[in-house]
């Protein structure tokens, strides 16, 4: 399992973030500019809500201090490729959720260290793992970032090449992802076992909650239905794989993953039993 940790994980991460990057041009971002209200309303959904909302749930159904820490680390993640593929099937606008996306991959490098470092004092008191907020954040800007960038000038560079390559790197990253999650939950069965009934409720209030604040704040800013389902799975929708690579960066390499990545890799899973549901609803109301 440390090579799962050291080798495998990091690098599949920093794939299925390549993937994200080569579908994206400069241009992309520019789409801030234009459309400050969606991505406002996502920023505010995404940054702020989500974690304390978070920490709220966890206020009434209180966890044990890793699994709390680990839900935490779940709800600093932004959105992941995955999100950007519910987007496309409910009818949300894909351009909008590539760029909420990759905004803030790229901003979860500087937010995630110092918010780990604060939660893990506060849930886990002298128990907390020494968090090295430069270490942390070098590690994710290597594993997310960087891939990001060098995806984005690819198709800069090669638009010819990164069309070719685009749609077989989605299908990869989709396929390591399910890897991923099954790899941490098959080595960590046992904890899995025992937690599932204390962690499963919280992630699945935590996802559906955030779906309908996502929808709500968009329709209540007039925003189209396209826009307001992209922001909503945005919102609703996190990267697993990096709350699991996260966990393990904090924990270290060892037996099993870390109880810190638990709550990622359920999450990884119980976000389809309430995120599909959610989207044949959103194609019905088209």
């Amino acid at each position: 399992m440390g090579v799962l940790l050291e080798v495998f994980l990091p690098l599949s991460l920093a794939f299925i973030m390549f993937s994200l990057g080569i579908s994206l041009t400069i241009a992309d971002f520019a789409r801030v500019a234009k459309t400050p209200i969606g991505f406002s309303i996502g920023a505010l959904a995404q940054v702020v809500l989500l974690p304390v909302i978070a920490f709220c749930l966890l206020m009434v159904f209180p966890l044990p201090p890793e699994l709390a820490l680990g839900v935490m680390i779940l709800s600093f993640c932004p959105g992941g490729v995955t999100s950007n593929i519910l987007t496309r099937l409910a009818g949300g606008t894909l351009a909008l959720s590539i760029t909420l996306t990759a905004v803030f991959s790229l901003l979860a490098v500087i937010t995630v260290p110092p918010l780990v470092v604060w939660n893990a004092e506060y849930f886990m008191g002298v128990a907390a793992p020494d968090v090295q907020v430069t270490s942390l954040g070098i590690a994710m800007f290597l594993i997310t970032a960087a891939p990001v960038g060098i995806g984005i000038a690819c198709r800069h560079l090669m638009p010819s090449s990164a069309d070719r390559i685009e749609s077989g790197a989605a299908k990869i990253a989709t396929l390591l992802f399910v890897v991923i999650v099954v790899g941490a939950l098959a080595s960590n069965w046992d904890v899995f076992a025992a937690n599932i009934g204390l962690i499963g409720p919280v992630l699945i209030l935590l996802n559906v909650i955030m779906l309908a604040v996502g929808f709500g704040l968009a329709k209540a800013a007039g925003l189209s239905h396209a826009d307001s389902a992209a922001i909503s799975l945005e919102a609703g929708v996190q990267n697993a794989t990096l709350g699991i690579a996260v966990g393990g960066l904090i924990a270290g390499v060892s037996d099993g993953i870390p109880t810190l990545a638990m709550p990622s890799g359920v999450y990884g899973i119980t976000m389809y039993f309430v995120t599909l549901p959610f989207i044949l609803w959103m194609r019905r109301l088209r």
